[in-house]
C-alpha cells in the first residue's frame, strides 16, 4: 500500500465486496488534472500515464482506466494489509474533540459522534453497536491467548494443510507486533469471510488520510451517505461485523481433533490486526478498550 501511495499521492479507495477480486479505486488521475488546468494533458492521458507506474508496483495483478480517469486497481494478495497495520506504527484517528466523543452510556451527557446514537455498554446484545465493537475487540484478544496454550506458534509445510509446530515466535514473526512474518502466508485468507474483513481493514489508509475521521467525510472525498456509512464509528462497527462473522465461521483455531494449519495461524495475524484497528479507533473516539466482557 505504501507503494501505491507513493505513486499515487494518496491512498487508493477499496472498492467492491473483494470475494473474488481485491480491487482499490483511486481518482488521482482526476485530481492532477484539477491541479494542471487547461494546459495539462487529457485526464484519461494522465490516467494511462499512472496507470503504465502502477502496473510496476510489486503485488498489482492489474489495472485499468474507467472514465472519467478513475484507476481501477487489483491487488494479487489482498491478505497483506494485515501484515502492513502490523508493522505500523499505531497512528490511528486524532482524540475526538468534546463535539465528537462517543456517548458511551445513558448518564454521559456529551454529544454522540453520529446524530442521537449512544454507544452504551449495555445491553449486552447483538443489537446493540457499542456492545458488538467491544466484544469484537475482546474476541480478537483471546483467539491469541488460546492459540498460544495450543501451542500454535509456527508453521511448516507448504498448503493450506501446514501443521503448527511449536518453536520460539522469533522464527516465524509475532501478531502481536512487527516482524518477519515468516508464518505468515497471506494467500491463505482466502474465504469469503476472511475476504470481508480484508475489505474493511483496507480502508484504513484511506480513511487516516482524510485526517477527519468523524466528520462523516467518504475517503478520497465527498460526503458520505447518512447513517451506518458515516464516520469511525460506523466503520468500527462494520469492521466489528465483519470479525464475528469470520470468527464464528472461518476460525482462526483449530476445531475437536482438527490439526492447526499456515490458515489458523494467517487468521491469527488477521484477528491482531482487527483488534489493533479497533482498539485504536475506540481510544481516538472518547471509548476505552475493555480488558474483558
Amino acid at each position: 500500500m505504501k507503494a501505491l501511495r507513493d505513486v499515487l499521492g494518496a491512498p487508493p479507495v477499496p472498492d467492491g465486496s473483494w470475494e473474488r477480486e481485491a480491487v482499490y479505486v483511486s481518482p488521482a488521475a482526476l485530481r492532477l488534472g484539477r491541479l494542471k488546468g487547461r494546459e495539462g494533458a487529457p485526464v484519461l492521458e494522465v490516467a494511462e500515464g499512472l496507470a503504465a507506474r502502477v502496473r510496476a508496483v510489486p503485488g498489482v495483478r492489474a489495472v485499468r482506466v474507467r472514465p472519467p480517469g478513475f484507476l481501477v486497481i487489483e491487488v494479487a494478495v489482498p491478505g497483506e494489509i494485515v501484515r502492513e497495520i502490523l508493522a505500523e506504527t499505531a497512528v490511528g484517528p486524532r482524540p475526538a474533540l468534546p463535539s465528537e466523543r462517543v456517548a458511551i452510556g445513558p448518564d454521559d451527557a456529551g454529544p454522540a459522534v453520529r446524530g442521537s446514537s449512544v454507544w452504551a455498554d449495555a445491553p449486552r446484545t447483538w443489537g446493540n453497536p457499542g456492545f458488538v465493537v467491544r466484544y469484537a475487540y475482546v474476541r480478537a484478544g483471546w483467539v491469541q491467548r488460546w492459540a498460544r496454550d495450543l501451542g500454535m506458534t509456527a508453521v511448516s509445510g507448504d498448503g493450506s494443510g501446514a501443521r503448527a509446530t511449536r518453536v520460539s515466535r522469533d522464527q516465524w514473526g509475532d501478531p502481536g507486533g512487527p516482524g518477519e512474518g515468516g508464518g505468515f502466508r497471506p494467500e491463505l485468507l482466502g474465504d469469503p469471510r476472511d475476504r470481508a474483513v480484508l475489505r474493511v481493514l483496507a480502508e484504513l489508509p484511506s480513511r487516516r488520510a482524510e485526517r477527519d475521521p468523524a466528520r462523516g467525510r467518504r475517503p478520497g472525498g465527498g460526503r458520505e451517505e447518512p447513517g451506518r456509512g458515516a464516520g469511525w464509528v460506523a466503520y468500527l462497527e462494520r469492521l466489528a461485523e465483519t470479525y464475528h462473522d469470520a470468527f464464528e465461521h472461518a476460525p482462526a483455531l483449530p476445531k475437536g481433533g482438527e490439526e492447526p494449519t499456515a490458515t489458523h495461524v494467517a487468521r491469527l495475524w488477521m484477528a491482531q490486526a482487527v483488534r489493533k484497528v479497533l482498539g485504536e479507533g475506540l481510544t481516538g473516539l472518547g471509548v476505552a478498550p475493555p480488558a474483558k466482557i
